[in-house]
């Protein structure tokens, strides 16, 4: 698939009569904790649309009204103190980048199936200039047609700005600009007032190991290898997945809440991937897994920051492969009800109160050292309506996240609901080349997972 790129400029924000007037060119928006604690990486994705695509100028146009509202991602990410690495988004109104391009060939013929690989990689900009250095705006945006009428939306967004919720909205605002559509949800941008700490602090859990970690005098190096890193992708239907909750329910006459289909499909794959590394029984395995907080603190739907903390369930293999589904799913399920509003609030007590920059504290949230061999990071977006992204010709028939590194990071998986009409889930898993047939060999089966791992 060869593409051109027709035009690549910045777009920025309109602000029309009926709104209100800019703020101040010199404005800035500080960060919150919940942003300096979170990815500091650009997040991408690929939409794929039947046609008609809409005109260019729409999109345009569009672009420019939903970053009148949105004008954080016009910015810039600047630092305000050089020595605790404090940053805020300048609201200069640099602008978000938009690309128009064209394929030579049939969107089904170039990447349908949409699958996470390098095809999928071009439908959205690089974070990085064409010398290899990082880009400065937050938000780059390409529309690529296709000759069959087709057009895929791609988007590189930076993650210190917002998470997989505030992204989706922003993007929703997009295609409701272009129809000429109120905003909805209604954005919230206010990120002072919403995570003040209490007074006095309650720092009732430990975020030292969690959230936080000591800067190393010295960067550990990671272990380098130089297998290939290939994303495999898995499609769980609707009956599959009643099986593993099925598979996962506490014994007859055990009370117990039944465990979500989100849950049960992290620790299907929590399993499957333990397998396919052939891990040693003694071996600790980690998760990783996003816990989204606005149902668990007092934060607007229309938030446009970061709102999310993780979970961290922990076994050994032979923990996790000797013992049923449920064993796992309770695992997740336990460590996800830990993280609750109390451990929120507890979070950003701590990281208000000076301990951070005293203690010369780092975020953990760093991806390649998450899951650096044995452990798994798994984002899901499902619940959030991505689907629901349209600029007047009709919803997208598919979405998936892809990745803005030179390759996938191996165990950083995505989990996305599957495309409509479909039904079910849809989890992208980056592994290395060797462990590919042993994880497929598996993730579609209920049987005890046993090949690979010495039990």
């Amino acid at each position: 698939m060869k593409i051109t790129v027709h035009s690549s400029k910045p777009v920025k924000p309109a602000y029309g009569p009926a709104e209100a007037p800019a703020p101040a060119a010199g404005a800035v928006l500080p960060l919150t904790v919940f942003d300096e604690v979170n990815h500091d990486e650009y997040v991408p994705g690929v939409f794929a649309f039947h046609p008609p695509a809409p005109p260019a100028a729409a999109l345009e146009a569009g672009l420019a009204r939903m970053l009148g509202e949105y004008r954080e991602w016009a910015g810039r990410l600047v630092t305000l103190d050089a020595a605790s690495g404090r940053r805020a988004i300048a609201l200069n109104d640099a602008g978000a980048r938009l690309v128009e391009a064209a394929a030579d060939v049939p969107l089904a013929a170039a990447v349908m199936p949409l699958r996470v690989g390098p095809e999928a990689v071009r439908l959205h900009p690089s974070c990085e200039d064409g010398g290899g250095a990082a880009v400065e705006e937050l938000m780059l945006l390409q529309v690529t047609r296709f000759p069959c009428g087709s057009f895929a939306v791609g988007y590189t967004m930076h993650h210190s700005v917002a998470d997989g919720y505030a992204t989706c909205s922003c993007l929703l605002a997009w295609g409701q600009a272009v129809r000429g559509a109120a905003f909805d949800p209604v954005p919230v941008h206010d990120r002072a007032s919403l995570f003040v700490p209490r007074d006095p602090p309650l720092v009732e859990f430990e975020h030292r190991g969690a959230e936080f970690k000591p800067r190393a005098e010295k960067k550990e190096a990671l272990d380098v290898d130089d297998d290939e890193v290939v994303v495999q992708t898995v499609h769980f239907s609707r009956e599959f997945i009643a099986r593993l909750k099925s598979e996962a329910s506490p014994p007859a006459g055990e009370r117990h809440r039944p465990y979500s289909a989100a849950q049960c499909v992290v620790a299907h794959l929590w399993r499957c991937v333990t397998v396919a590394r052939g891990l040693g029984p003694h071996e600790v395995t980690r998760l990783h897994i996003a816990v989204n907080g606005r149902g668990r603190m007092p934060v607007p739907e229309g938030y446009t920051g970061n709102a999310v903390l993780w979970a961290r369930p922990a076994a050994t293999a032979r923990e996790l492969l000797g013992a049923p589904l449920r064993r796992a799913a309770g695992l997740v399920s336990r460590a996800v009800a830990r993280v609750d509003g109390r451990y929120f609030r507890s979070f950003v007590d701590f990281a208000s109160s000076g301990a951070v920059e005293r203690e010369g504290l780092v975020r953990t949230a760093v991806s390649p050292e998450l899951v650096a061999r044995t452990n798994l990071e798994v984002d899901s977006v499902l619940g959030i309506p991505f689907y629901d992204l349209d600029f007047g010709t009709g919803r997208p028939f598919v979405f998936a996240p892809t990745y803005s590194t030179p390759q996938p990071v191996e165990g950083a998986a995505f989990l996305v609901p599957a495309p409509p009409g479909h039904g079910g889930v849809v989890a992208h898993v980056p592994l290395f080349r060797r462990n590919v047939d042993a994880f497929t060999s598996c993730c579609h089966s209920l049987a005890p997972p046993v090949p690979g791992a010495r039990l």
